[in-house]
């Protein structure tokens, strides 16, 4: 689907923000990140310390795999983490996903700095990016049906949603009450069609 090559993650800047691959220095702040009850609302369980660490190493490993990954988000005048925002190929679900295989635009930021547009401008920078110089075709999210922030940011980006696609998350059980997700795409002609408009 995305060809290899060494290295594919560029540093961006926009008006306000920083755009750049994970680092090893970045660990304190995506402990902070993922360790807010606030962030993980939506999510089935909060993550220990650990667990995030081990999460870190395995995000660093797969942008080293793929070129490319959720990248951090950064203030630009102050350098500060505020979390992250890119294009990933979906991994942990090993092939069950009905969009399969796909890339993702995922995103997640600080409550701090909720409320501010920052998703919406770091995600059509990473949308750019995906259509203009990986070629994709579609590009995909998704979320738990009752996560209305994330999908508010999905509709401003102007990614369709069809309840047909709606669908269990792999794992989960169906009882669960985060078991079931929305999912949006975005094709490449749409996508286009509103940069050049």
């Amino acid at each position: 689907m995305v060809e290899t090559v060494i290295d594919k993650c560029p540093r961006i800047e926009t008006e306000r923000l920083v755009l750049r691959k994970c680092e090893p220095g970045d660990l304190e702040g995506f402990i902070r990140l993922n360790t807010d009850r606030r962030v993980y609302e939506f999510f089935r369980s909060n993550p220990s310390i650990e667990d995030c660490e081990i999460g870190f190493q395995l995000g660093m490993q797969k942008q080293a795999e793929d070129g490319f990954g959720f990248a951090v988000v950064e203030h630009k005048d102050t350098s500060s983490f505020l979390g992250f925002c890119g294009l990933e190929i979906p991994s942990y679900a090993a092939g069950r996903l009905p969009c399969e295989p796909c890339v993702e635009i995922g995103y997640r930021l600080l409550p701090e700095a909720w409320g501010k547009g920052i998703i919406r401008e770091a995600s059509r920078r990473w949308l750019r990016f995906g259509f203009e110089t990986l070629k994709l075709d579609e590009v995909v999210a998704y979320t738990v049906v009752q996560n209305h922030r994330s999908r508010r940011v999905m509709e401003k980006l102007g990614m369709v949603y069809d309840p047909a696609d709606d669908f269990d998350f792999p794992g989960v059980d169906v009882d669960h009450p985060l078991c079931r997700h929305v999912l949006y795409r975005l094709s490449a002609d749409k996508f286009m069609g509103q940069s050049n408009g």
